[in-house]
C-alpha cells in the first residue's frame, strides 16, 4: 500500500515537473518569439530609416540637379540674348548709313501713306478702302523697286522696274500734293513737302544701293595708269603688241589675258621673259666677263689703282680740294719710284691701275730683274749648283698653256702668280714670272680691245 502511495506521489511530482518544464519552455518560447518580433520590428524601423534616407538622399540630389538645369537654362537664355543683342549692336555699329536711312526712309514713308488715307478718306471713300489704295500707291512704289533689285543680284536687266518704281511715286506725290494744295491754298509748301515725302524715300534707297557702286579714286587712278601703260606698251612694242592682239583673238574667249598674251608674244619675239631680250644678255653676259678681268687685273695692280684714284681726286677740276697748291703726291712705291707715275700716264688702262705690268718702265725693269737672275742662275749651272733657263723661244711655245693655267687660276679665284704657272709647267721662277707678265699683258690689251 506504501509502495502505492509513494509511485502515486512520485507520479504526480513527475507531472508537476513536467508541467513547470512544460511551462518554462513555453515562456521561454515566448520570450524568444517576442525578442524576434522586437528584432525585427527594429530592423524594419531600420530598413525604413534607411530607405528613408536613401529616398531624401535621391530627392535632394534630383532636387539640385533641377536646380542647376534652371541656371543653365537661364545661363543659356541669358548668353543667347546678349549674343543676340550683341549681334544686333555689331551690325548697327557696322551698318550705320543703313540704319539712318531706314529711319530716314520711315519717317518719309509712313506720313505719305497716312496722308494718302487722309485724301482718300475726305472724299467719302470708307478708311479700309482708303488704306488699301494708299498701300496700293506707295506698296507699288517698293514692289517695283524689290523687283529691280532682285533682278539686278540676278545679273537680269532692271531698267523697266526703276522706271515703273518712279513713275508710281510721282503719281503717290501728286496725289498728296493735290490733296493738300486744296486744303491748304495759303500753303503750298506743306503739299511740297508732302509730295516730296513720297519721293524721298525712293530717292534715298536708290542711293543707297546704286550711289555707292561707282569706283573709287585709288581705283580710278590705277585704271588712267592701266590705260597709259598700255598705249605706251602699243607704241614701244607695235609687232608684239599686234602679235598679242591676234593671240587674243586666236584663243577662246576668257582663256588667257592682255598680260598673258603679251608675254606670250613677247617669248615668241624675243625667246625670253617680257623685259628681256637676247641682246640685253648678251649685253650682261659681256659686262661681266669685262668685270670680271678687270677684277682680275687688278688684284696684280691694286698698289696702282689706289694711287690712280688719288691722283684723279687730287686733278679733278670739280673736287674743290684739287684747287689748293699741290704739296707732294703721296705714293704707295718705294721714295721716289717715278716708274709708277710714268707707267700711270701711258694711256686709259694705265691711269685705270690695269696697266702697270705692259708698261716700258715695268718691261724694263723685269728684264732687268730676269737677266741678273738668269746670269746667276747661269754661273751657278756652270758650278753645278742649279739647272739652267729656258730660252724665250721655248717660253713662247710655252705661252698657250699659260693662259690656260692663267684661266683656271682666276676661275678658281686666285691671282696669276709666277709660283703657280712655274709649278704647272714645272718651270724655274723666273722662267714663270716670264710668262706671267707676258700673259697678263696679253689679257690686258684683251680687255682693252674688247671694250
Amino acid at each position: 500500500m506504501s509502495t502505492y502511495r509513494e509511485e502515486r506521489r512520485a507520479d504526480e511530482a513527475a507531472a508537476r515537473t513536467a508541467d513547470r518544464e512544460d511551462r518554462r519552455l513555453e515562456l521561454e518560447a515566448k520570450l524568444a518569439y517576442k525578442r524576434q518580433l522586437a528584432e525585427d520590428e527594429r530592423a524594419e524601423k531600420e530598413r525604413k530609416a534607411e530607405q528613408a534616407r536613401k529616398d531624401g538622399e535621391v530627392k535632394r540630389r534630383q532636387e539640385q540637379a533641377e536646380a542647376r538645369r534652371r541656371q543653365d537654362e537661364k545661363a543659356r537664355n541669358r548668353a543667347a540674348r546678349v549674343a543676340r543683342i550683341g549681334k544686333v549692336a555689331r551690325w548697327v555699329n557696322a551698318n550705320p548709313v543703313t540704319v539712318f536711312v531706314g529711319f530716314v526712309m520711315s519717317s518719309s514713308v509712313i506720313p505719305a501713306v497716312i496722308s494718302q488715307v487722309g485724301a482718300l478718306g475726305d472724299t467719302g471713300v470708307n478708311v479700309l478702302l482708303a488704306a488699301l489704295l494708299a498701300a496700293m500707291l506707295e506698296g507699288g512704289a517698293w514692289a517695283f523697286t524689290f523687283m529691280g533689285k532682285a533682278a539686278e543680284d540676278a545679273g537680269r536687266p532692271a531698267v523697266k522696274y526703276r522706271i515703273a518704281t518712279w513713275f508710281t511715286a510721282f503719281v503717290a506725290a501728286a496725289v498728296n500734293y493735290w490733296h493738300w494744295a486744296e486744303k491748304l491754298p495759303k500753303a503750298q509748301w506743306v503739299a511740297v513737302v508732302f509730295a516730296a515725302s513720297s519721293l524721298f524715300a525712293i530717292y534715298l534707297w536708290d542711293m543707297k544701293t546704286h550711289g555707292s557702286h561707282g569706283r573709287t579714286k585709288e581705283e580710278r587712278k590705277a585704271e588712267r595708269a592701266r590705260r597709259s601703260h598700255l598705249a605706251k606698251r602699243k607704241k614701244d612694242h607695235k609687232d608684239i603688241a599686234k602679235q598679242a592682239a591676234l593671240l587674243l583673238s586666236a584663243m577662246p574667249y576668257g582663256a588667257i589675258d592682255e598680260e598673258q598674251a603679251f608675254a606670250a608674244a613677247w617669248r615668241i619675239h624675243k625667246g625670253a621673259e617680257p623685259g628681256l631680250s637676247p641682246e640685253l644678255y648678251a649685253a650682261a653676259t659681256n659686262a661681266k666677263v669685262a668685270l670680271g678681268a678687270a677684277f682680275e687685273l687688278g688684284e696684280h695692280v691694286r698698289p696702282e689703282m689706289v694711287r690712280a684714284g688719288m691722283l684723279a681726286s687730287l686733278y679733278n677740276p670739280l673736287n674743290p680740294l684739287s684747287h689748293r697748291p699741290a704739296q707732294s703726291v703721296p705714293t704707295l712705291d718705294t721714295p721716289g719710284s717715278a716708274p709708277a707715275l710714268q707707267g700711270s700716264a701711258e694711256g686709259p688702262t694705265a691711269q685705270a691701275g690695269i696697266g702697270v705690268y705692259g708698261t716700258p718702265v715695268y718691261r724694263k725693269k723685269a728684264s732687268e730683274s730676269a737677266s741678273e737672275k738668269a746670269g746667276g742662275n747661269a754661273g751657278g749651272d756652270a758650278g753645278g749648283n742649279t739647272p739652267r733657263g729656258r730660252s724665250e723661244e721655248e717660253l713662247e711655245q710655252l705661252l698657250p698653256e699659260a693662259h690656260r693655267l692663267a684661266s683656271e687660276l682666276v676661275a678658281e679665284g686666285r691671282q696669276i702668280s709666277a709660283a703657280s704657272l712655274a709649278k704647272g709647267l714645272k718651270i724655274r721662277r723666273e722662267d714663270g714670272m716670264w710668262l706671267r707678265d707676258r700673259v697678263i699683258e696679253e689679257r690686258k690689251l684683251h680687255l682693252v680691245h674688247g671694250a
